[in-house]
């Protein structure tokens, strides 16, 4: 009831007032069934944008963070995010990415739509990132067509950091489902995983026109934050 409640008369209301989202291709959100919609990943505004206009409900896997946040601020946090019925994910250790296939295949078993970011994380820079596998595991076990989804703009509008968002024009565009159904009963093939994941980029690619990093983004970041470190503990002394 929280959902329907933030969607048609809360939050839903209020980010289309503010965004003003442009919408292309809403016609391949199918209108009944299971399925993925695949989508990069901006802005902490991601979450709340593709659920205000879409008709259907959909259920993102959110990471376990907005779960656990310490202080009123993230009991608040924590209690919003369940009661719009998103799953919490644990993204630490080795057994995390099967804790969220197990999650996502429970969504799908129920004919609904289940949302994820294949990048993994938020784009810190507003490149798109190699995509994780777990994507093409789930299409394949739950035999479901995937529909690719770009957000335009919300990078501009809510950068990693800012609170509040600036006013900027948004768009969402989603693209003709991809259909995996000739991969039935390889979902434990390396190979065919991948193939799958970089045909499920390549389509949210030639929606979002990102430039395009083969790289996974939570290396890049860690690898960049290493550098900033590394640069603070050892400034370069001037030339003389």
């Amino acid at each position: 009831m929280f959902y329907y409640l933030l969607k048609y008369v809360f939050l839903g209301p209020l980010l289309r007032l503010v965004f003003r989202p442009r919408i292309e291709g809403l016609e391949h959100v199918p209108e009944s069934g299971a399925a993925i919609v695949a989508g990069n990943h901006l802005s902490f505004s991601d979450h709340f944008l593709m659920p205000a206009i879409l008709k259907r409900r959909i259920t993102f896997l959110a990471k376990a963070e907005y779960f656990t946040g310490p202080g009123i601020k993230g009991r608040l946090t924590a209690t919003f995010f369940r009661s719009a019925g998103q799953i919490p994910v644990d993204r630490s250790g080795k057994d995390a990415g099967q804790a969220a296939i197990r999650e996502g295949l429970g969504v799908l078993s129920k004919d609904e739509l289940l949302g994820i970011y294949p990048e993994g994380t938020r784009s810190h820079d507003g490149r798109l990132y190699k995509g994780k596998v777990g994507v093409a595991v789930m299409a394949l076990k739950a035999g479901v067509p995937v529909i690719p989804c770009a957000m335009i703009g919300t990078f501009e509008a809510q950068p990693p950091g800012k609170v509040i968002p600036n006013v900027h024009p948004v768009a969402i565009r989603f693209g003709k489902p991809l259909d995996f159904s000739r991969y039935e009963g390889m979902e434990n093939e390396k190979a065919i995983l991948r193939a799958v994941t970089d045909e499920i980029m390549y389509a949210i690619l030639s929606l979002s026109e990102q430039e395009y990093v083969d790289q996974y983004a939570a290396v890049v970041k860690a690898e960049e934050a290493a550098a900033k470190e590394k640069a603070r503990k050892f400034p370069r002394m001037p030339l003389s």
